[in-house]
């Protein structure tokens, strides 16, 4: 777990690499959860569906007319309240992390175009996201916007080894995690739960918005519980054994 066999894009809060034993199964969604499913959620708790996603008020997905779209705007604790309600909960950093690499030690499962939706390529033409922002920082969502760039459609991109898709971009996933930028110095080798306490919950798999080299297995950012955007969405586990 943590940075990559020659991975140079790493920072400090995914290092030291170290051994993680998962001691429980878990099955964990292919994709992530999208409009439909949330939708039934929503139907069958009386709860209400957050804001539809816009950047800059151009709409992302107007009225939350596509279901197939991956649910966002989604704040750490509906996450967790839509998991309980499917039978499950969020995965940990670990489980993610494990199901993310598919088996890949490396820091993609593939090629990134292939495998991922990211600023690059989620538009209408290809951008330089990285050039842009060095260069123009105040103009970067603008040209995103005029560019089309959006979240897509899951499993549209190359699966990873275990058939999961999307665990690199797209959208931000949450985990059940507080967020600790030097766990990984002291985190216990056997299940790792994450901090006790925190200010602010891990998100893992960057998003449509996401910088290239912020798509890796083991990027790590953070965001308060109650945050929420357009880049952030989730997938559920369930352990094994569990019908």
């Amino acid at each position: 777990m943590g940075c990559s066999p020659g991975d140079n894009e790493c920072r400090n809060e995914e290092k030291p690499s170290h051994q993680v034993t998962i001691s429980k199964g878990f099955w964990i969604g292919r994709t992530k959860e999208t409009v439909a499913a949330y939708k039934r959620f929503v139907k069958e708790t009386g709860k209400t569906m957050p804001p539809e996603p816009n950047l800059l008020g151009r709409p992302l997905n107007s009225k939350w007319n596509n279901d197939a779209m991956p649910i966002v705007d989604v704040n750490w604790k509906e996450a967790c309240d839509f998991c309980s309600w499917a039978g499950g909960r969020l995965p940990t950093e670990a489980e993610w992390e494990y199901a993310a690499r598919g088996g890949n030690p490396n820091a993609r499962y593939g090629s990134l175009d292939e495998i991922a939706w990211y600023a690059d390529n989620s538009g209408q033409h290809r951008l330089d996201s990285m050039r842009i922002w060095n260069k123009e920082q105040k103009d970067d969502a603008q040209q995103l916007k005029d560019n089309a760039n959006r979240v897509h459609e899951g499993g549209r991109k190359q699966p990873n080894g275990f058939g999961l898709y999307d665990t690199l971009g797209d959208t931000w996933e949450w985990m059940a995690d507080w967020y600790d930028d030097k766990y990984y110095q002291r985190s216990p080798t056997a299940d790792p739960p994450g901090p006790s306490i925190g200010r602010y919950r891990v998100l893992r798999g960057g998003s449509w918005v996401s910088f290239p080299f912020v798509i890796r297995v083991s990027s790590r950012h953070k965001d308060p519980p109650d945050g929420w955007g357009s880049s952030i969405g989730f997938r559920c586990v369930r352990e094994a054994g569990n019908p």
